[in-house]
């Protein structure tokens, strides 16, 4: 953890420097400041003289009978210190949290960047909330951290050398008891070291649920109050949120044994030494100025000692954040990426599928033996029973998964020698419901082409029959989407999604049913707009509708992991399988919806 967490703030060592430059004089600030009180006890209430060098240090020329000098000087000692320690804090706490602030911007946006490699195949297996709660809460966990606790654990570790340096020069068999009760102080911490970590990990995993649970039920609002679960939801919420007391409540137990003891074993030194200090004040062999000193150097003292107990809390955080965000950055992507891949600028979008064999899980495999040609501007359709692979076949060619055994060819050449991003680049995507992202309509749109002018934004969507649902709008293209594109109807959203195909005008074009959920006017919209997109492109077509690719140059049927048929609508209906057999139910059960 330690060498992760150097890593993050090693590009601030320089204000690294400064902050602990002014921990340093607070530290020295903190020593001085019983000093003057000492003075005014001993010198100036008391008839104890002023040490030579503290005499030279408060002015040499002053007589030894000048009490109201002493007692000004050290008052204005007083101050000075205080005035600079509260310097030196301002410059640590602002520095410090410049520190934190970038350190957690960096982690962020470094653990981000990895999350955008990492292939569709990681979120299939990961709960986004838990993901957010990762990049959120742990990084927040880090950033305290990184930017404050490291340097102090340093602080007070050199606080307690000088400290016992000092106490040791004032009284030595006082100093004694303080120094043999540190060991088992610490001793005594280090057994919980283990317990806390481990409560802890427990904390953070159960509010990671609560998260994953709050961000399923808002995503899912509409379907939940359509069937009325809202009752359901909050129950679920109910029980996470419970089991994430629970885990607090036995982390408490653990963390607030820690405080007490180290407050009751202070307690107990200072008693033995005030009752031992009033004994040798009584005697004369100590003034009420030293044993004042030595009183608030035990307190301060067992101060570092006491943030280092309970700085095992925060170590025990920051570890299982660092574990948490280890466990992301540490997960190498399965879509590797040639350094001297290809990048194309224009393909033409020739298709080939060699013997491809695929599974989300390699022991239950979705295509075994997929094999089939697509010539550049053909018009493919894929159909075939629900579960064969249909979408997994699409989601190949672009490389959001990679095949087990077999190869995929793009103008002849593997999909794996290509740079991703230009790759994909080259490749328009139209799904079943458009997602849209917060911004206005024209950011939308250009999502597919974020260099896309204003003029070229307007003409993609009304090639894609969207311009004029927008211009009647408000503010037109300027108008805001609400979340995921709720304020538009679905016929809207789908036009828009075309319009962001149609801008980034790429020559190999994958639908996956982009009229499925809609009513008929809006499909005749999209249809309109889609024959026009699919000009002079490859198009591949999941189609669930067979009329939707009645008149495609070649049809794909996948059933049993392979290619069961392949030709065109009459030569796959002449040939009375399974393509015949899907039309035959579909034209029974409802031809009116299979030609709407």
């Amino acid at each position: 953890m330690l060498k992760f967490i150097g890593g993050l703030i090693r590009p601030y060592r320089g204000t690294l420097a400064i902050i602990l430059l002014a921990m340093l004089v607070e530290t020295v600030m903190s020593l001085a400041s019983p000093w003057p009180l000492k003075i005014i006890l001993d010198s100036v209430v008391g008839s104890h003289k002023v040490t030579p060098w503290m005499r030279h240090l408060m002015g040499s020329g002053i007589e030894s009978g000048s009490k109201q000098h002493f007692a000004l000087v050290a008052s204005l000692a007083f101050v000075v210190i205080a005035i600079l320690g509260a310097v030196a804090s301002y410059i640590d706490n602002y520095y410090t949290e410049s520190v934190g602030q970038y350190v957690a911007h960096d982690l962020r946006m470094r653990m981000y960047h990895h999350l955008q490699r990492l292939s569709l195949g990681y979120y299939n297996t990961h709960q986004t909330g838990t993901i957010l709660s990762t990049i959120t809460s742990d990084i927040q966990t880090i950033q305290g951290f990184a930017s404050g606790s490291t340097l102090n654990i340093l602080v007070d570790l050199l606080t307690i050398v000088c400290m016992l340096g000092l106490m040791f020069w004032l009284n030595w068999d006082f100093t004694l008891i303080a120094v043999a009760v540190t060991p088992f102080l610490l001793l005594f911490v280090s057994r919980f070291k283990k317990a806390v970590k481990k409560a802890t990990h427990e904390v953070r995993k159960e509010q990671s649920e609560i998260v994953a649970v709050v961000q399923q039920g808002l995503e899912s609002m509409q379907v939940v109050k359509a069937f009325g679960q809202e009752k359901t939801e909050e129950a679920l919420l109910q029980e996470v949120s419970h089991a994430t007391v629970s885990a607090a409540l036995k982390a408490r137990s653990v963390k607030a044994l820690l405080s007490p003891v180290v407050t009751i074993t202070v307690a107990v030194c200072t008693a033995i030494v005030l009752w031992r200090g009033a004994a040798l004040i009584l005697k004369g062999a100590m003034t009420i100025g030293e044993l004042t000193v030595y009183l608030a150097y035990l307190n301060k003292f067992f101060k570092p000692v006491k943030d280092l107990a309970t700085t095992t809390n925060a170590i025990a955080q920051a570890a299982v954040g660092a574990e948490r965000v280890r466990a992301i950055l540490d997960t190498d992507t399965d879509i590797e990426e040639k350094s001297d891949g290809l990048e194309p600028k224009t393909l033409a979008g020739d298709i080939e599928f060699k013997n491809a064999a695929f599974g989300y899980d390699p022991a239950n495999p979705i295509l075994t033996d997929v094999s089939f040609n697509i010539k550049q501007g053909q018009f493919v359709g894929i159909v075939g029973p629900t579960g064969s692979g249909k979408s997994t076949v699409v989601s190949l060619i672009p490389r959001f998964y990679d095949l087990q055994a077999g190869s995929i060819k793009i103008d002849g050449q593997s999909v794996a020698d290509y740079k991703l991003k230009p790759l994909r680049d080259q490749i328009g995507y139209v799904l079943q419901e458009t997602v849209l992202f917060r911004g206005t309509i024209a950011e939308n749109i250009a999502f597919g082409r974020p260099g896309a002018t204003r003029e070229e934004i307007i003409e993609a969507a009304k090639l894609a029959n969207a311009d004029e649902f927008i211009s009647r709008m408000p503010k037109g293209y300027d108008t805001m989407v609400g979340e995921r594109g709720s304020t538009l109807s679905g016929g809207q959203r789908q036009r828009i999604g075309i319009a962001r195909v149609m801008v980034r005008n790429s020559p190999i074009l994958l639908l996956d049913e982009p009229t499925a959920a809609l009513d008929s006017e809006s499909e005749k919209l999209v249809i309109e707009a889609l024959e026009r997109l699919m000009k002079g492109r490859t198009v591949i077509t999941i189609a669930h509708r067979l009329s939707t690719i009645r008149d495609a140059d070649q049809i794909i049927v996948i059933s049993g992991g392979v290619v069961a048929e392949n030709g065109s609508h009459d030569e796959l209906i002449a040939r009375n399988g399974i393509y015949a057999g899907l039309h035959r139910t579909q034209f029974e059960t409802g031809p009116a919806k299979v030609e709407a």
